[in-house]
């Protein structure tokens, strides 16, 4: 689930920092402009929301008509769930960005694009979309909501609109949170090395600690997602140096010990992760993981913690309906897990919602109505070794041994520890190919 992280991530930080470079290094021409003193990097940690949050209020005490500090305070509240992993703050922040618009019904981009980033952090990306073009009629030169309409896009799977999107960002303003969003365009086209190059060049045009952890810890997944360990330890070691206990590092970290076979490392960085961020995501990769130590009374308390914070999520309105398809697929619920990636595939038909369904419909039964959305999940040519491990198990289900034999391969070779839990699988499918 690391690019859902990175779409809602992004979504959030685009309110503080804006623009996109889509060109890979040598055609872009220039240095990415300065980010605000700092404002970025502040916007990113718990306390330097906490004091945004607190300054607003004071604010409106005394001037409860300023529309702007409204929009500010939502934008503020958004950011603060991702953060803290607290969904209650959504609320919150729909209040606010909506009391901005009551105020100031007319002209007002900037409550459209905080509820715009707010949609799309509850993975509402119709919706998202929807206050992103309507922010963009009242001011089209506003970087942070073609990042809106660019995230919403790619979500619901209308690729070359986003990378329109994403370009006419190019010329407003790059940063940081630009070069991000570029590299993970890139990422999703299986362009590694200008996906790796704008992701370093975020790094170059980091303000501070927590946007330079933010540029280390992809810059450490698209080297774990391609099989290179000691590059991604390398990055996730930098991190950490500048950014203490930073929850989604800890998390990479212990997914890099997993894979070098220290599991009571690996437990413990997972452990500090959660303590910091209660992601569902580190819940269920610890679950797995304690159940490939054999420690299955662990193992279910992690799985049962996934489904409290889905629960939390749900209630917050968030849609977790993909995430969770795939969870229940791979946790004795397949008919739900069908029923759940059928309604978010209607609603917005990307490439991982395709992967979601298609494994759904293998793990009960369906190989055959699963084969064409494990082939539309990789139509990108994306370089995922999670991917490329369903659509060779649907084969290698349906009896095309070569094929699966092909895309296990490719797998495997990517990155032999793609999964504790399915990695292993690979490997004795393949075998059984041969």
């Amino acid at each position: 689930m690391r690019r859902l992280l990175i779409i809602v991530g992004l979504a959030v930080a685009l309110l503080a920092v804006g623009g996109v470079v889509l060109r890979p290094r040598g055609d872009a021409g220039s240095r990415p402009a300065a980010v605000e003193a700092g404002a970025a990097d502040a916007s990113s940690t718990v306390d330097g929301v906490a004091r945004a949050i607190d300054t607003a209020r004071k604010r409106l005490e005394r001037v409860p008509g300023d529309w702007t500090t409204w929009a500010e305070l939502g934008a503020a509240y958004v950011q603060q769930a991702r953060i803290t992993g607290d969904p209650s703050n959504y609320p919150r922040a729909e209040e606010a960005l909506n009391r901005s618009l009551s105020v100031r019904p007319d002209d007002n981009a900037l409550a459209l694009t905080g509820l715009g980033a707010l949609a799309a952090a509850r993975h509402d990306f119709a919706a998202a979309l929807d206050f992103g073009n309507r922010s963009l009629v009242i001011d089209p030169y506003k970087a942070a909501t073609h990042g809106v309409v660019a995230d919403a896009l790619v979500e619901l799977g209308r690729y070359p609109e986003s990378l329109a999107a994403i370009q006419r960002m190019v010329d407003l303003r790059p940063d940081t949170s630009s070069y991000a969003r570029a590299s993970y365009s890139f990422e999703l086209r299986g362009d590694v090395p200008n996906a790796r190059d704008l992701m370093q060049r975020a790094l170059e045009a980091a303000t501070g600690p927590a946007d330079a952890a933010f540029a280390l810890e992809h810059l450490a997944g698209l080297a774990f997602d391609n099989g290179d360990l000691a590059t991604a330890r390398s990055h996730v070691d930098d991190g950490l140096r500048r950014f203490r206990d930073h929850p989604p590092l800890l998390a990479l970290r212990g997914r890099i010990a997993a894979a070098g076979g220290d599991t009571a490392a690996a437990v413990a960085d997972y452990r500090a992760a959660l303590a910091k961020l209660p992601q569902p995501t580190y819940a269920a990769e610890l679950g797995d993981l304690l159940a490939a130590a054999g420690d299955t009374a662990g193992a279910e308390q992690q799985y049962a913690l996934v489904r409290a914070s889905a629960a939390l999520l749900r209630e917050q309105g968030v849609d977790v309906d993909a995430e969770l398809s795939v969870f229940a697929a791979d946790h004795g619920d397949p008919a739900g897990a069908v029923a759940a990636a059928q309604a978010v595939y209607a609603r917005r038909p990307s490439i991982f919602v395709a992967d979601a369904l298609a494994w759904a419909l293998h793990v009960s039964g369906r190989d055959a109505e699963a084969l064409p959305y494990a082939d539309q999940a990789l139509k990108l040519g994306t370089r995922s070794a999670s991917l490329l491990f369903h659509r060779g198990a649907i084969k290698a289900a349906l009896g095309d041994k070569a094929g699966a034999s092909a895309d296990l391969s490719a797998a495997l070779a990517q990155n032999p520890h793609f999964s504790v839990r399915y990695a292993p699988e690979a490997s004795r499918l393949l075998a059984s190919t041969r």
